[in-house]
């Protein structure tokens, strides 16, 4: 009997022996690698496996490849790995529209517009000619053009040209009154700019939206097509998340469809507009969580922007004392909207950036949040923040939700806003993460570039890709590396409910990642804005490959 057991024992010793080296398959292997895997360590490693789009072990790569084989190994060839990019405030379908439209970013003069416009007309397939991107900050004369030379060179065919920020826009006279806002009478002071009594084809805030969402959409098929290449500009640059900040119910069907049907593979958290469709839909019927689609936010619009001086402040504008900004949404219904949010278990995320709109957000939140709360209710920008109101982000656990390059894209004018005092507590984001210790980081593209490595550089060194000014915009408020890379990734993921399950190279999450020709945590900074995407991956599957 004895000898029977040692026999057993024998055999099931050398079974475990012979099956020691057996090798589990995995879908995706990586090796070879710097592995920044921006976990709660940020701690670094060589190799990882993926196995069903999740990762499933991290090591060095003798490690992984002594326990694991794959059809598909990515040899990293020493090159930097990092957790996929996620913006946690874009415009996704905005800047897909935007690729059917006339470029006017960093136009000198409305001359040029002007100038562009008369080449271009012909080959404008559509009826509505349209462009976006004009900034009259960067021009000489710094004013509001007038739709006057617009309405002779296109006396019956419309046209609007969208102010790089959206919420200004100019149209001719045949934009105005297929619009019908020749007739209307019931906007806000400065919504709709009169000279002399007429209407000069400068729109603001609602009435900017009204002409905006005027202009005839695409087809379908072409709206799909230019999706699909929105998406691919996204992954070229190592995006593999964003957050589309306002959307109404129609385009979020079409994302939910398109994504159902595997033509849409990045990955969305979407803000709802405050519309009864949404509300009716979405809202009311509880959150919508898919792998690729998160729903569970409303967005409202306090206020307008610095550069158009809509952005509602405390004290007049420096630079023009007779303007103090636009309430674009009243306080009462911002507080129906968080009551609603708060009844429905929905974040909310108000856009807010002059100091006097910060300030109404912060208040009405705190009123339902109370005190800490892990809610994430957001204040989207919160680029103008009166110093008395900044503990409240605290105090109420409101998350400001930034784009760094705002900071230096704005730098050249803002002070002429804001003046001496009160630039001090503009783009104050190392004070604004130092509140609850974390925050995600974003572009607002189009309004900036979609490239989530310029929100890196912009953060850390607060210069422009030209290296001005040499020590940086107010460098107080810089980002350390490390923390700026977490505003890109697992905070942006943390903002949108996410970082369970991607945000950081951890086993068990999706597997995202992206692979860069530079080490962007130790190269020179003034490397990083030329820093190249070699490979983007989502879900173990590759999606970008220029790795040779």
């Amino acid at each position: 009997m004895l000898k029977k057991i040692i026999f057993i024992i024998f055999l099931l010793v050398l079974y475990l022996g012979s099956n020691a080296h057996v090798k589990m398959k995995a879908d995706l292997i990586l090796i070879n690698g710097k592995v920044c895997t921006g976990d709660e360590k940020f701690s670094y490693a060589e190799a990882f496996a993926v196995k069903k789009g999740l990762f499933i072990d991290i090591g060095t790569t003798s490690q992984i490849l002594k326990h694991y084989d794959s059809d598909s190994i990515i040899d990293a060839k020493g090159n930097s790995v990092y957790p996929g990019f996620i913006d946690a405030h874009s415009h996704f379908f905005g800047y897909a529209l935007s690729l059917r439209e006339l470029d006017l970013t960093g136009i000198r003069s409305f001359r040029e517009i002007i100038d562009l416009l008369i080449r271009r007309k012909d080959s404008c397939r559509s009826e509505w000619i349209v462009g976006r991107g004009w900034d009259q900050n960067l021009w000489e004369k710094k004013e509001f053009p007038d739709r006057s030379e617009l309405d002779i060179l296109f006396p019956d065919r419309p046209v609007v040209l969208i102010r790089i920020d959206g919420h200004v826009v100019l149209a001719n006279g045949e934009a105005l009154k297929r619009t019908g806002i020749l007739e209307l009478n019931d906007y806000k002071y400065g919504e709709v700019e009169k000279k002399n009594g007429r209407i000069t084809g400068i729109l603001s805030e609602n009435a900017a939206d009204l002409m905006r969402n005027s202009i005839p959409l695409p087809s379908r098929s072409e709206e799909v097509m230019l999706l699909q290449l929105a998406q691919k500009n996204c992954f070229a640059a190592g995006l593999t998340g964003v957050t589309d900040a306002g959307l109404d119910f129609p385009v979020v069907n079409l994302f939910d469809s398109l994504q159902q049907h595997d033509l849409l593979k990045i990955r969305l958290y979407v803000m709802l507009n405050p519309t009864e469709e949404n509300i009716q839909n979405f809202i009311d019927v509880g959150q919508y969580i898919t792998p690729r689609l998160t729903i569970r936010s409303i967005k409202i619009y306090a206020d307008g922007s610095l550069g158009s001086r809509t952005a509602l402040l405390k004290a007049p504008y420096s630079d023009d004392p007779s303007k103090s900004g636009i309430q674009v949404t009243s306080p009462d219904r911002i507080m129906e909207l968080c009551s609603l949010a708060a009844q429905s278990g929905y974040q909310v995320n108000t856009h807010a950036i002059g100091d006097s709109a910060v300030s109404v957000a912060l208040k009405i939140y705190g009123e339902f949040l109370k005190g800490k709360n892990d809610l994430r209710w957001r204040i989207e920008h919160a680029q103008v923040v009166d110093p008395q109101d900044i503990s409240l982000f605290g105090k109420y656990s409101i998350i400001p939700s930034i784009q760094s390059t705002h900071a230096t894209s704005d730098m050249k004018w803002a002070p002429d806003r804001l003046g001496k005092r009160r630039i001090r507590w503009a783009y104050a984001y190392k004070n604004l993460l130092d509140e609850n210790g974390w925050l995600p980081n974003g572009t607002d593209f189009p309004v900036e570039k979609i490239s989530p490595l310029l929100t890196f550089y912009a953060a850390v060194a607060r210069q422009d890709i030209n290296g001005y000014p040499d020590k940086g915009f107010q460098p107080e408020n810089a980002l350390s590396r490390e923390e700026a890379l977490k505003s890109i990734t697992i905070w942006a993921a943390k903002a949108g409910f996410a970082e369970n399950t991607r945000g950081s190279i951890d086993i068990g999450k999706m597997a995202d990642f992206v692979i860069l020709d530079h080490d962007i945590m130790t190269c020179p900074l003034k490397e990083i804005p030329s820093v190249k995407v070699l490979m983007t991956v989502i879900g173990g599957e590759k999606i970008i490959d220029n790795l040779k």
